[in-house]
């Protein structure tokens, strides 16, 4: 079938081949395509194609990648809302806006006998403040969308054999991790991805934080401290058949990174009565489970905290827009900073050409994101993730 130039995805002249689906019918094809001169795509190829065409823009060639990518409803939603141009629609409002704050600023340049009243100055300085709170949201919007792109971040924590390997193997419904009754048997770190309640979840198993001598376990633990420090959330386990649980706990609160924690009381099966600490005393932000990985109690009321945590850091993707690129949190807090510096200028009377200058700065790095501005080297960047097939 052939597609005429404009039409087509590239937005060149194209034509697609149907065939029977065996591997050897197409590598045959394949072969004899080949023989006549073309070559095969890279990776990315037809997607920059459209955009250099000006079928797309760049921020909506990004979200083809984040589609194909997507693990879990979120994040496919979330590709989809940019794909459809909903983030550049955005983007193209807030540039519009900038643009005739810059005419009005560039004006009195050209006719300079014609100071800008204080009245305007006013006006634009308080329009400029708008710009950039809605730029600010979409900038901090980043946090939300960096867990719809790269998943929920656990990390399941603790003392040596308190039960880490025997929750992982728990939550991922499968014997994944070695579970031991002996201290230490957990050198490294597991990670496996399960998809709770439409959100992509990363779990990892650390290794026990204990004193140890061992070069190995040493390396296993910094890695294990290193982990809970890149966490969204921290499952820290307690065995409570230790007699020596609660001092233990006081000393390790003290050392657990600065990040939201769930408190596991563990081994609940081999207590008949359980004394719990009263967490409020150590820490008003800790919530304590009661929980047994050998019968399972406690695992519902684990889950239902897990999920409240998930989704008091996800936004609500039929209000708002999130931005899911690391690239895009970038070029707006630069726009941010040449637009904060344009304000910072209207309050010294800076000259217009000045105030002008900062917010042609701004400008660019907004243009940057939908690709009115661009190099090579950012287009081979971005492109370089795609799959072969676009």
């Amino acid at each position: 079938m052939e597609m005429p130039e404009g039409q087509s995805y590239s937005g060149q002249r194209q034509a697609e081949i149907f065939c029977h689906g065996g591997q050897y019918v197409l590598k045959r094809i394949l072969a004899e395509i080949f023989n006549h001169g073309p070559r095969p795509a890279e990776p990315g190829e037809f997607t920059r194609r459209a955009f250099l065409a000006g079928r797309i823009d760049l921020a909506r060639a990004e979200a083809v990648a984040d589609l194909i990518a997507s693990k879990t409803e979120f994040s496919y939603n979330s590709a989809k809302n940019n794909l459809i141009g909903k983030l550049s629609g955005q983007i193209e409002m807030i540039r519009n806006r900038v643009i005739e704050l810059l005419a009005e600023i560039e004006a009195n340049i050209d006719h300079p006998e014609e100071d800008i009243e204080s009245s305007d100055q006013n006006i634009m300085t308080n329009e400029l403040s708008q710009i950039i709170n809605e730029i600010g949201e979409l900038a901090d919007s980043y946090r939300s969308g960096r867990i719809i792109r790269e998943g929920f971040k656990i990390a399941i924590a603790g003392r040596p054999n308190a039960g880490k390997s025997s929750l992982f193997n728990l939550l991922l419904n499968q014997n994944r991790a070695i579970v031991a009754p002996i201290p230490g048997t957990t050198r490294d770190y597991l990670t496996e991805w399960i998809d709770l309640d439409g959100i992509a979840v990363s779990i990892t198993d650390t290794a026990g934080l204990r004193k140890s001598n061992g070069i190995i376990e040493r390396a296993g633990q910094k890695s294990a401290t290193d982990i809970m420090n890149n966490s969204d959330l921290i499952l820290w386990m307690v065995d409570i058949t230790r007699g020596s649980w609660k001092r233990d706990l006081k000393k390790d609160l003290t050392k657990i990174p600065n990040r939201v924690k769930i408190l596991l009381f563990n081994k609940i099966d081999k207590c008949e009565k359980i004394n719990l600490l009263n967490i409020g005393r150590i820490d008003d932000r800790l919530e304590g489970v009661k929980f047994s990985c050998v019968t399972k109690a406690g695992f519902r009321e684990l889950r239902k905290e897990m999920i409240s945590h998930i989704n008091c850091q996800m936004p609500d993707l039929t209000d708002a827009l999130v931005i899911t690129s690391e690239r895009h949190k970038k070029k707006f807090n630069n726009a941010l900073k040449y637009l904060k510096r344009a304000i910072a200028g209207f309050k010294r009377n800076d000259t217009p050409e000045l105030i002008s200058f900062e917010i042609r700065l701004g400008i660019n790095e907004i243009d940057e994101i939908t690709g009115r501005v661009y190099n090579e080297d950012i287009l081979d960047s971005i492109f370089s993730r795609f799959c072969i097939g676009k």
